[in-house]
């Protein structure tokens, strides 16, 4: 039991553990990707900028050299970007596509107005400063911003006072129409004064509306270009249609709503998926358990397993499967548990056959002493005879052990309904073995009715003590040695002897009569238990042996029969010593 109880709590929590990694690793995964298609909208927005942030987290930095993944460079190359990396000293310690003109180590200024207007040698420059190393480590990643040098040419050429002048407006629409573009000029509250180039109408922009096209291009239709005319505070702002790129609508709020959404449903499909996989594993042991117990209830114990149930828990060479591998003692105890019951009904039914004989019996011991001393009170109380003081004295002796043989039997169904309870008053005190079976044995020697039978007693040559009551001790061997008297033939010899073994006395009665049939020895002890000999008397209440064993348990001892027919039978008691008393014995010895 407890090594199935380790097994149990091990196997649960073994998979408790199991399930609780099993989620846990698909929660990983799940927020993994989740972040990941978060991140890849949010670079679709502003790529350069989005890609500098990752390609800062992926650039591996040893001895002071950065080197960029594979994956990085592939895509620099496709959209014509270059990326430095500059250590604390200004010295480049990591590029990638990066045109010639641009110098290996930077100055304090030169990071200082990288970093202010976002631009350099002509490169339109994201910048970043990472502080994940002990050292800082300054990342920059920049392309070619054609549109605004071509802004930045069309305003000094076609300008006046910050405004498109009249006579050069049909130039700049004839230069606007090669890129299909649009320029708006903005004053400072946002209101568009004047609009040339592809139709692109838009009366006024809000205070944020330039600063997210230029944050997050990837939200619109066309690219946005600015240029600030410091004198007037003019806003020249160009809008260039995108080759290929479709407008990116995106939310990172609702993004992280729906993947939470999707987290949640997964994660609910799996909960589901184990209790339902967790309630068909453990489910079908519990319904298995419940038929057999079900089957039992109406007393089918042959019925354990059906076959098909058989074959479900059993593999072909006899193995329980792996499903049911956990409950294997459970389903050994079941089979143990259906032998038992079945015993314990073949027990019953044997039992009760043998009460219904025994009562049959003791109805017929009870009815025919009962019926002679009702005979003689009839006849003495009728009157109608004289008799002789010599008939009076034979029917009151006749009457008298009668009376004795009822008194006896009823005596024999209190005294074995005490020891069944467990109420029988006894009071153990140190005996000498010896000395108590002698004088029993000269009891029986003594008795001039029992001339026919023969007795024989061996002692030891020592005291033998133990703890015992002499009346029920007493009692105990009468039963034994009238057993062996009433069941055997005239000239039977009965021996007793007291011996030592060990840390045990025993007690010995044994004959060299009749003996009994194996079914008699198995069952000779039972109450109620009158033998299956019908050559023998049947007299007696069946109680004698099992009041025998009983009284032998009551002094902390035990009782065995060996019987060989027709060789004699031995009566084998046991009890343990009375030790300090023993060594006493010795040393006077």
């Amino acid at each position: 039991m407890k090594s199935l109880r380790r097994r149990l709590a091990l196997h649960f929590s073994l998979q408790f553990i199991s399930i609780i990694v099993l989620v846990g690793i698909i929660s990983l995964v799940l927020i993994f990707v989740l972040l990941t298609h978060l991140n890849r909208e949010a670079m679709k927005q502003n790529f350069p900028a989005g890609a500098l942030e990752n390609i800062a987290i992926d650039t591996k930095i040893e001895e002071n050299k950065a080197t960029i993944s594979d994956a990085w460079k592939q895509q620099l190359k496709e959209r014509n970007l270059w990326v430095q990396v500059v250590d604390m000293e200004g010295d480049v310690i990591g590029s990638e596509n990066t045109p010639e003109l641009l110098p290996d180590s930077y100055s304090v200024s030169e990071i200082l107005q990288i970093e202010k207007t976002n631009h350099y040698e002509g490169f339109y420059v994201y910048s970043q400063v990472d502080t994940t190393f002990k050292e800082p480590y300054f990342y920059m990643l920049g392309y070619d911003n054609n549109e605004r040098e071509s802004l930045q040419h069309w305003f000094s050429l076609y300008s006046s006072n910050g405004r498109i002048s009249g006579e050069n407006l049909m130039k700049l629409e004839r230069e606007l129409e090669k890129v299909e573009g649009t320029i708006h000029v903005v004053n400072q509250e946002g209101k568009v004064i004047q609009s040339t180039g592809s139709e692109m109408m838009k009366e006024y922009y809000k205070p944020l509306d330039v600063l997210v096209r230029t944050k997050s291009p990837g939200k619109f239709e066309t690219s946005t270009t600015i240029y600030i005319d410091p004198k007037s505070g003019l806003t020249w702002i160009l809008h260039t249609p995108k080759q290929g790129e479709e407008p990116v609508a995106f939310s990172i709020l609702s993004e992280m709503i729906r993947l939470i959404i999707i987290l949640a449903v997964v994660l609910l499909t799996l909960t589901l998926g184990i209790s339902f996989w967790q309630g068909l594993r453990y489910s079908q042991p519990l319904l298995l358990f419940t038929s057999w117990l079900e089957r039992m209830g109406y007393e089918k114990y042959g019925e354990v397993l059906t076959e098909k149930e058989r074959k479900k828990v059993f593999k072909k060479n006899g193995k329980v499967r792996l499903r049911y591998k956990l409950y294997k003692e459970v389903i050994g105890a079941f089979y143990d548990m259906a032998e038992k019951l079945s015993a314990a009904d073949k027990e019953r039914d044997q039992l009760e056959s043998t009460r219904e004989e025994w009562m049959t019996g003791i109805s017929h011991d009870l009815r025919t002493p009962l019926s002679t001393i009702q005979g003689y009170a009839y006849l003495l109380e009728s009157g109608q005879y004289r008799w002789t003081e010599e008939e009076l004295q034979d029917m009151g002796r006749f009457i008298t052990e009668k009376g004795d043989y009822m008194t006896a039997l009823i005596e024999d169904f209190s005294l074995a309904f005490q020891l069944k309870n467990q109420s029988l008053p006894h009071q153990l005190k140190p005996a000498d073995l010896n000395k108590l079976v002698r004088g029993i044995m000269l009891k029986f020697i003594n008795d001039l009715t029992l001339e026919d039978v023969s007795f024989n007693y061996e002692g030891t040559d020592s005291a033998v003590f133990i703890q015992a009551d002499i009346r029920w001790f007493e009692r105990m061997l009468d039963n034994l040695i009238y057993n062996c008297i009433k069941h055997n033939p005239k000239g039977t010899c009965v021996t007793a002897s007291v011996s030592r073994q060990g840390e045990s006395a025993i007690v010995n009665i044994s004959d060299n009569g009749a003996g009994m049939d194996q079914e008699t020895v198995q069952h000779l002890f039972e109450r109620y238990y009158r033998g299956t000999n019908t050559d023998e008397q049947t007299e007696g209440a069946g109680l004698g042996m099992s009041i025998a064993r009983a009284i032998a348990e009551l002094h902390g001892g035990s009782i065995h029969v060996s019987s060989v027919k027709n060789r004699g039978t031995i009566f084998r008691l046991e009890f343990p010593l009375e030790k300090d008393l023993e060594n006493e014995g010795q040393l006077e010895g």
